[in-house]
């Protein structure tokens, strides 16, 4: 079986690269960590399935899947359950929840090797019905300071934060002040972006740069902004968080 992976995680591409080669059942022909770059590689090689993360900065998964044709079989790996996952059952199409384990690896490598010669799912139906059932998340954010409310673009927010009983949207400018308290954002906000890893703290995961252990259990999060902030991840939190981050 000759398979292609993509993934933007480096870490979770080369273990997910480690876990297929231990199989002894997969034939690697390419990697990647960047959709766009992918999508000639995978059309110039015919792989014959491919493991693809869905939430990636450049390009959902979805919208690469769009740009291939013929399509190979797909195995889609994600740090979510929100995916309409019976629907993956459904047009014979796996997912793999991250952490991927052996045992879930091998489940989808039966099922692909079951499959056989039976024609390929309609990937374009399936990015439909999923596309269709996807919550509607904001984009901006209101930050309102006394008559004037100015909109705050998520995608530059790194987090937000709660001190002296105001909450912030912090980005590389400025810190606002919004009106909502951490707890409201949790729910409010799209979960696939934004993760709470302290009860005053709702981190934004595009823009994680490292992770370094803290004391008594806890994690430090270092971002990858001009500031290179740490913010410290509370211990009951620490596993969630390795999890949406495929570690």
């Amino acid at each position: 079986m000759r398979a292609f992976l993509v993934d933007d995680e480096p870490l979770a591409l080369k273990r997910l690269g480690r876990l297929l080669a231990a199989t002894k059942r997969v034939e690697i022909i390419g990697t990647s960590s960047d959709p766009v770059e992918a999508v000639p590689a995978i059309l110039a090689s015919k792989p014959d399935v491919l493991f693809l993360d869905i939430e990636m900065p450049a390009m959902t998964g979805f919208e690469m899947l769009s740009r291939l044709d013929p399509q190979p079989w797909v195995v889609f790996t994600t740090a979510y359950d929100k995916y309409a996952l019976e629907a993956f059952g459904v047009n014979s199409v796996d997912y793999l929840l991250k952490p991927i384990e052996a045992a879930q690896l091998d489940r989808a490598l039966d099922k692909i090797e079951r499959m056989g010669a039976r024609a390929r799912p309609d990937i374009q139906a399936l990015v439909a019905k999923l596309t269709e059932r996807s919550p509607d998340y904001p984009e901006r954010i209101a930050s309102r300071v006394g008559e004037r409310v100015e909109l705050v673009d998520l995608a530059q927010v790194t987090h937000f934060f709660a001190s002296d009983k105001l909450t912030y949207a912090a980005t590389a400018g400025k810190n606002y002040v919004v009106d909502h308290t951490i707890q409201e954002l949790e729910q409010k906000l799209d979960p696939r972006r934004f993760i709470r890893i302290h009860r005053a703290i709702l981190l934004n995961v595009d823009y994680v740069q490292e992770l370094h252990a803290g004391i008594a259990g806890r994690m430090i999060v270092r971002l990858k902004d001009a500031k290179r902030t740490d913010l410290t991840v509370s211990r009951d939190r620490v596993r969630e968080l390795k999890q949406r981050l495929g570690i």
